[in-house]
C-alpha cells in the first residue's frame, strides 16, 4: 500500500496540467520588476561597488525581534511575523537578508527609504496592535505633515503602485551618511559628477572620430568661397567613407593638420583626491573592499561605517513596529554580530580554551561555531570550567547512599 500511495501522489513538473497555470498568473517581465534600480546616473560609477559592499556587510548582522530580562539584557527570540520577516522570508519575492540589503541599497541611492508593511494580520488603520506577515522596500515620492506617498511593488498586479500610507505605520530610515552621500554638493556626488564626465571624454575620444583641419589653397572670407569649402569637405568625407582601407586624396596645395592629441587635465587627480576623500569620510579603505583589510581596520569599519546604519534601521523599526505596551513588556529589535567571522582559524583553539575557562560558552555553544555537531555527553552544555575540580557539594552528590545489610552492618 505505501508503494501504491507514493506512486497515486507522485508528482513531476512538467507531467502536471498544462492549463492550470495559463490563466491570471499576472504580466510577465524579461527582468524582476522589483529590483532596486539606482538613480542619477550611479550605476555608471564606482559609487556602486561600495554601495553594494556596504550593504551586503549589514545583511550580514542578524536582525531579531527579540525579548529582554528586567535588565534589559538579551533573553530569548520572539517567534511572530515580524521575526520571520527580518530572519527568514520578508515577502514572497525575497528573504530577510535580500530584503535588508534591498533597503540599505535604496537608501544609500535615494537617501531615505521606507518599510512598508504589506500584510497585517489586523487593520493598521483601526487599531495600533497588529502582527507583521510581509514587508516590503518602499521609494518615498512625497512628504505630506502625517502621511508619504511610497511607490511600492505590488505583488498581486505584478508592478510598482504609488500608495499614501500614514508615517506611524511605515519605518522612514534617513541614511545617517546623507551628508556625504547624498547631498547636492557632497564628495560623493562630486565624485559622481567627474566620473561622468571621464566617460564622457572617454566617449569621445573612442567615437572614431579623426579630428582633421584641412586648410585649403584660397581664403574663405566671401560666401563663395565657403560654400566652396564645404563642397571640398563633402568630398573628403565622402573619399574616406566610401575607401575600403579609409584612403583619400588631396590637392598639392592643400595641408593637413591633425588634432586627437591628448589634452593634458588633472581630471584623474581630482578623482583620486574625491575617491581618497570618500573612502576616509565613510571609514573604507580599499583593503575593505578586496578583502584583505586586517581585524583592526575592520573594527573600524563596523564601528564608524555599518554600525551607525543598521543601529538606525532597528531604532526605527522598534519606534514603529512594536507598540509601547510590547516596550514595556521588554520587547525590542536588536542586532548581532558574529565575532567569530574574522578570526583566523589559528586563533580559534586559543579563543576556544579562554571562553570555556571562563565560562563564556559551552563547549557545545563553541563546537556549532566552528561548524562541528554538539556532544552528546551532558557536560558539554555546562557552563563550567573543566581545569578546576568538582566542588565537594557536588562530588557527594554523586556518591551512592549507604545501605544495610541482613546482619545491620552498613554497606556502601
Amino acid at each position: 500500500m505505501g508503494l501504491i500511495n507514493a506512486v497515486k501522489k507522485a508528482w513531476n513538473v512538467f507531467n502536471r496540467d498544462p492549463t492550470r497555470y495559463q490563466y491570471n498568473t499576472g504580466p510577465g517581465y524579461s527582468f524582476r520588476p522589483d529590483r532596486v534600480r539606482f538613480s542619477r546616473g550611479n550605476e555608471r560609477s564606482i559609487v556602486t561597488s561600495v554601495y553594494n559592499r556596504i550593504a551586503l556587510d549589514v545583511a550580514a548582522l542578524n536582525i531579531r525581534h527579540v525579548l529582554l530580562d528586567d535588565e534589559k539584557r538579551y533573553k530569548d527570540e520572539v517567534n511572530d511575523g515580524l521575526n520571520t520577516c527580518l530572519s527568514l522570508e520578508a515577502n514572497i519575492d525575497q528573504t530577510g537578508r535580500s530584503f535588508i540589503q534591498d533597503a540599505v541599497m535604496s537608501m544609500m541611492d535615494e537617501g531615505c527609504v521606507a518599510l512598508v508593511p504589506i500584510e497585517t494580520d489586523d487593520d493598521v488603520d483601526l487599531t495600533d496592535s497588529y502582527g507583521i506577515l510581509s514587508m516590503r522596500t518602499g521609494k518615498i515620492l512625497e512628504w505630506y505633515p502625517r502621511h508619504v506617498l511610497v511607490r511600492v511593488y505590488n505583488a498581486q498586479k505584478g508592478y510598482q503602485e504609488d500608495i499614501k500610507v500614514p508615517k506611524s505605520t511605515v519605518a522612514i530610515i534617513e541614511n545617517p551618511l546623507f551628508a556625504v552621500m547624498n547631498e547636492p554638493n557632497s564628495t560623493m556626488q562630486r565624485l559622481i559628477r567627474k566620473l561622468n564626465l571621464l566617460d564622457a571624454i572617454d566617449e569621445q575620444s573612442g567615437s572614431g572620430k579623426l579630428d582633421l583641419i584641412v586648410q585649403l589653397p584660397y581664403t574663405v572670407k566671401s560666401d563663395l568661397k565657403r560654400a566652396q569649402a564645404k563642397e571640398r569637405k563633402k568630398e573628403l568625407e565622402m573619399q574616406l567613407a566610401g575607401s575600403k582601407y579609409g584612403v583619400a586624396y588631396i590637392d598639392a596645395a592643400e595641408k593637413v593638420t591633425q588634432l586627437n592629441r591628448s589634452v593634458d587635465n588633472n581630471l584623474m587627480s581630482q578623482i583620486e583626491y574625491l575617491t581618497n576623500l570618500l573612502f576616509s569620510q565613510l571609514g573604507i579603505t580599499q583593503s575593505i573592499l578586496d578583502g584583505t583589510a586586517d581585524e583592526k581596520t575592520m573594527l573600524n569599519y563596523y564601528n564608524r561605517s555599518i554600525e551607525p546604519i543598521v543601529s538606525a534601521m532597528v531604532d526605527e523599526m522598534k519606534r514603529k513596529f512594536l507598540t509601547k505596551t510590547a516596550r514595556s513588556l521588554n520587547h525590542s529589535i536588536q542586532f548581532f554580530r558574529d565575532p567569530f567571522k574574522l578570526v583566523p582559524v589559528n586563533d580559534i583553539a586559543e579563543i576556544a580554551d579562554k571562553f570555556t575557562r571562563n565560562e563564556i560558552m559551552t563547549k557545545n555553544e563553541m563546537r556549532q561555531v566552528i561548524g562541528m555537531k554538539p556532544s552528546d555527553d551532558p557536560k558539554a552544555d555546562e557552563l563550567r570550567n573543566a581545569n578546576l575540580s568538582e566542588p565537594a557539594a557536588d562530588r557527594s552528590e554523586q556518591v551512592q547512599p549507604k545501605e544495610e545489610n541482613q546482619n545491620g552492618k552498613e554497606e556502601v
